[in-house]
């Protein structure tokens, strides 16, 4: 699979992802299909540009609790997300369940896809 296919398939996969998460997380709201692709693709940059440097300044956090610290900084990406597109997020902890929904349902997709 070639470099821009991977990278339509993988945006395509969150975008799915981000829809269905719609449907499982009260709190968690885009208008549609199309809206939830714009958001997929404005994650993606997200967690290409600011995600990696969160990651490494809270490297203490992530020690301290196992990893676990990890979602905190997902659920922030999406909120980052929800500022410039039509994602709505209603509070923090329909964000941060929303953040793990959309990581597993995005791993079963993807696992689903290379099978």
């Amino acid at each position: 699979m070639g470099l821009r296919t991977g990278f339509l398939l993988r945006w395509l996969i969150n975008a799915v992802a981000l829809y269905l998460t719609t449907f499982v997380v009260r709190g968690v709201k885009v208008p549609g299909f199309g809206a939830a692709v714009v958001a997929a693709l404005v994650l993606g940059i997200v967690n290409a540009v600011i995600r990696p440097v969160l990651l490494v300044l809270t490297l203490p956090l992530n020690i301290l609790t196992l990893g676990l610290f990890t979602f905190v900084i997902n659920a922030a990406m999406l909120y980052i997300v929800s500022w410039v597109t039509l994602l709505r997020l209603e509070g923090f902890w329909a964000t941060f369940l929303g953040a793990i929904v959309l990581s597993v349902v995005s791993a079963i997709l993807t696992r689903v896809v290379e099978a």
